[in-house]
Parts: structure tokens; C-alpha cells; sequence
């Protein structure tokens, strides 16, 4: 079994190539210049990792590695136009720099070029692995929807939230996982412990991931640090804070959240270390990451071969960026 790292080096020499055409530049080039910023490429890795826990790497692991990579950036041209949001990895956004119009055509091209690559595997795969893809591409989409509609509303529940979190981030890494189990020849039970693996382990790097927003490093973290603040985003972080605030704390966070002012972010930062906020979203980080692993023990396979999706869990859910 190879480790995330070994992985992660042979699927950027694959996938750092051109995937779409010259011309019209105006199109393409913003799509390329998205790709070069990079990213964890976490889930084609996973899928890899999926691959390799039951059978050595198929070869169509790695278009189907494509596929999700280009998946999951066609999402995220479109959620930093929905967010507004000026920078994505340090570097301008695809709407900011190239304008919103292209940046929505740009995904668009994106999407099909993901399916283009998914053309390309073997039909003894093709109809498990569309169906999930195809069920995983629309809860994204409703977790996004989900997101947005909470934009709305006073307050949201953390049940509610989690459900978001599960269809917007979860279901794609466990997805990831189980699209390379189906590709690695792995039983419905193995297939179903490794996708709920993933679905846990992607809860926790959600907190993981509010929690950075918040109290991250920004030279780290690649992003404005306190933009889910700004955005007025519930995340685990204000809706726990919300439930368990002082009346007087709990009044100001619903002004602030209405308010713009200069102070906003180190104003409801301050409440939420009051409040205990950042030690209880580790607690439920750890809590996750527990579920996971316990998922991931239960698979059918040596142990050894799971070491590398052990060191990954932990790794996703302690990273500082």
C-alpha cells in the first residue's frame, strides 16, 4: 500500500497536463489557470486509496481520479462566484480575475470535460460508478442549495447543518473512496464500511475547516481568515455559539451578523472564545474522527493495508492550511 504522499506525486504527473483545447482562449485559459493553483487533491487520491485497499491500482482509477478532480473544481468556480469570494489557494478567483460570465461557462466546460474522462472506462464499471457519481454530483448540489437557504434564516439547527455538511462535503470523499473500492473489486458490505469511512472523515474535516476560517493562519490557510464571519455563513462554530451563549453574547452575535463594520470579524471571535467555541469544535473534530476510524477497522481487509488511510484521517483533521 502506498501512502497519500506517493500517491498524490504520481496523480499530479498524470493530471498536470493541458485538459482542454487552445482555443477559444477566452474560455479555456481560465479553466487551466484554476488547475495550476493546485489544491490537496484529496479526492482522485482517495479513490486511489480506495483502489489499492482491496486490489493493485486499476488502470482506469486514474481517469476516474480526473473526473473527480475536475468535479470538484467545476464546484468550486462556481461556489467562489456564489460566495463572492476574491481569493481561492492565495490567488485570485476564476470570477474576480476573468469576470463572472466566463468563470460560469468555465465550469460548465469543466463538467463536461469530467464526464468526457468517465467516458473512458471500462463498461464492466461504467454503470455502478455513473450511478454514484451521478447521485454525488446532485447532493452536492443540494448541499450548496442547502447553504444558501441557511443564508436566510436567523438561525439553523445543528442537526440541519450536519445534514448540509454531509450532502456539500462528505458524500464526495466517501464517494472518492468507494468509487475506487468498486474499481479495486471490493463486496457491497467492504463498499459500504469504506463510504461511510469517508462520509465521517469528511464531517470532521468540515469542522476542521470552520474552525480554520476562524482561528487559522491566513499566510497558511490560503484564504481571507474570518470570510465565513463576513459571509454571515451557520457554521458549527456560530450555531454552537448561538446555543450556548450568554443572552447579552447571544444578542450581539445576531447584530453583528447584520452588521459590516470594520470590527466584525475580532468581535464575534472574541464571543466565540467566550463561549468555548474553539475547544468544543476539536472535541467534536476528534468525536468524528473516532466514528470514521471505527468504519475503516471494520473492513474486511489486513490491517497493514489500511495504514495509509489511517495516517490520512489524521492528517486531514490536525492540518493547519
Amino acid at each position: 500500500m502506498q501512502s497519500f504522499e506517493s500517491l498524490s506525486i504520481q496523480f499530479a504527473e498524470k493530471f498536470n497536463e493541458r485538459h482542454f483545447p487552445l482555443q477559444p482562449a477566452s474560455l479555456y485559459e481560465p479553466n487551466e489557470y484554476f488547475l495550476k493553483l493546485g489544491g490537496k487533491r484529496i479526492r482522485p487520491v482517495l479513490c486511489l486509496m480506495g483502489n489499492e485497499l482491496f486490489e493493485e491500482i486499476n488502470p482506469d482509477a486514474w481517469y476516474t481520479g480526473a473526473a473527480i478532480e475536475l468535479f470538484h473544481n467545476f464546484t468550486l468556480i462556481h461556489d467562489d462566484i456564489m460566495d463572492q469570494a476574491p481569493l481561492r489557494r492565495g490567488m485570485q478567483t476564476v470570477h474576480s480575475r476573468f469576470g463572472e460570465n466566463t468563470a460560469i461557462l468555465a465550469g460548465d466546460v469543466m463538467l463536461v470535460k469530467a464526464y468526457d474522462y468517465l467516458s473512458r472506462i471500462n463498461n464492466s464499471y461504467i454503470h455502478n460508478i455513473l450511478r454514484l457519481f451521478n447521485k454525488t454530483a446532485m447532493e452536492v448540489c443540494e448541499g450548496q442549495q442547502m447553504d444558501m437557504d441557511f443564508e436566510q434564516l436567523p438561525e439553523v439547527s445543528l442537526a440541519d447543518y450536519l445534514k448540509m455538511i454531509e450532502l456539500k462535503t462528505s458524500v464526495a470523499l466517501a464517494a472518492s473512496l468507494q468509487v475506487g473500492a468498486i474499481l479495486g473489486g471490493a463486496g457491497e458490505r467492504n463498499q459500504k464500511l469504506i463510504y461511510e469511512f469517508g462520509k465521517k472523515l469528511g464531517i470532521a474535516f468540515q469542522v476542521q475547516d470552520d474552525y480554520l476560517d476562524a482561528f487559522g493562519n491566513p499566510d497558511k490557510f490560503g484564504k481571507q481568515v474570518g470570510g465565513d464571519i463576513l459571509a454571515n455563513k451557520k457554521t458549527f462554530l456560530l450555531i454552537h455559539a448561538m446555543d450556548v451563549a450568554a443572552v447579552n453574547e447571544k444578542s450581539k452575535l445576531q447584530q453583528l451578523m447584520k452588521s459590516t463594520g470594520d470590527d466584525k470579524i475580532q468581535e464575534v471571535l472574541s464571543i466565540y472564545k467566550k463561549t468555548g467555541v474553539d475547544d468544543w469544535a476539536l472535541k467534536l473534530k476528534n468525536k468524528y474522527l473516532d466514528e470514521a476510524l471505527l468504519h475503516l477497522d471494520d473492513i474486511a481487509v489486513l490491517s497493514k493495508r489500511k495504514e495509509p488511510l489511517h495516517q490520512l484521517a489524521q492528517f486531514l483533521v490536525q492540518r493547519d492550511y
